[in-house]
């Protein structure tokens, strides 16, 4: 059987091939779960993609200007660059959520919302949900002026003023980033003081560009195509109202690691996966790649996933080849 699903205009291809056990499963249809798929094809890797949500969140972004050679795309332009890519290899996969992973005898046993398939080796590339504030305005301007990398987006903001939302070290992080491109940025935080490194609140607070606006929050996002202004809780100068062009949310992100709740993969403090330089983890046969883990100093970037979802499919190939001795992998 075969059939074509389209999600965010990112293509995928699904095919029923009835296979009894995988070389490998690959979780996520990101930038990192793409490219994984990509190198394992090349390796001749027996492989399924299980994904909830093709092209990732790279999808949300309103324009990436930092994947080499393909500046300027949205990121559902690049997203479904990537996916059909993928595609031309005509690997097996599923649109699903990905509930469980369990250890058998022979490999790994992944449950998902529908099935259950059984595979030598597993590639984790589920990336994180950023936190977001569920206020008014928030998702219906989303790219239209919300934003949530700096990174990604702060060029795109040259000359206007913007708010970040958040005190925390991405967001003073992110404020200094801006304030390269940024008129003015507004940093917006709930508590006395930033809760930043010291270091950190130095730089922000010799900065000219950056205006601390403490103990207050964001209430409401308004504009009509794009974003024009936002609703404090707390009145600034005199006002409720505060007029800009762009809103950053630097209030942390949720790695989605709940999938490996049935076996004991060691994750840090904030919940990121820990992987060695092959992107294994502690347990053999389980890598992982992206913005879940601990790899590439936690630099959440397109370019950074991909290279983590090669270097995975490639430490598989070596594992099943030298452990495993699986005919597909020779």
């Amino acid at each position: 059987m075969v059939a074509v699903k389209t999600a965010n205009h990112a293509r995928v291809v699904i095919i029923n091939l009835g296979v009894d056990m995988y070389d490998l499963i690959i979780i996520g249809l990101g930038p990192a779960g793409i490219s994984a798929g990509i190198y394992a094809a090349r390796y001749k890797l027996n492989t399924l993609i299980i994904g909830s949500k093709p092209g990732g969140y790279a999808t949300d972004a309103s324009e990436i200007d930092n994947y080499p050679g393909l500046p300027g795309l949205s990121g559902i332009e690049l997203m479904k660059k990537f996916s059909d890519h993928l595609n031309k290899f005509k690997l097996p996969s599923k649109t699903d959520l990905v509930k469980n992973i369990i250890k058998t005898k022979n490999g790994f046993d992944v449950i998902t919302e529908k099935e259950k398939f059984s595979t030598k080796a597993v590639v984790i590339a589920c990336g994180t949900a950023r936190r977001r504030l569920e206020i008014p305005g928030e998702s219906e301007f989303m790219g239209k002026g919300v934003a949530f990398c700096a990174t990604c987006d702060a060029f795109f903001f040259r000359d206007k003023n913007v708010a970040i939302i958040g005190g925390a070290d991405a967001a003073l992080t992110a404020a200094l980033e801006l304030s390269h491109f940024a008129s003015k940025v507004y940093l917006i935080y709930r508590k006395d003081t930033p809760s930043a490194v010291p270091e950190l609140i130095d730089r922000v607070e010799k900065n000219s560009k950056i205006v601390l606006i403490p103990n207050t929050n964001l209430t409401k996002i308004i504009g009509n195509k794009k974003v024009e202004k936002i609703i404090l809780d707390k009145a600034y100068q005199g006002k409720n109202e505060l007029p800009l062009e762009g809103v950053f949310i630097e209030i942390g992100s949720i790695p989605l690691t709940d999938l490996i709740r049935g076996i004991d993969v060691k994750m840090d403090q904030q919940g990121f996966i820990i992987v060695d330089s092959t992107q294994q983890t502690n347990i053999e046969g389980i890598f992982a790649a992206g913005d879940s883990t601990t790899g590439s100093n936690k630099f959440q970037q397109i370019i950074t996933a991909c290279a983590e979802g090669a270097v995975a499919s490639n430490s598989v190939f070596k594992y099943i080849k030298n452990n495993l001795l699986s005919p597909n992998a020779k």
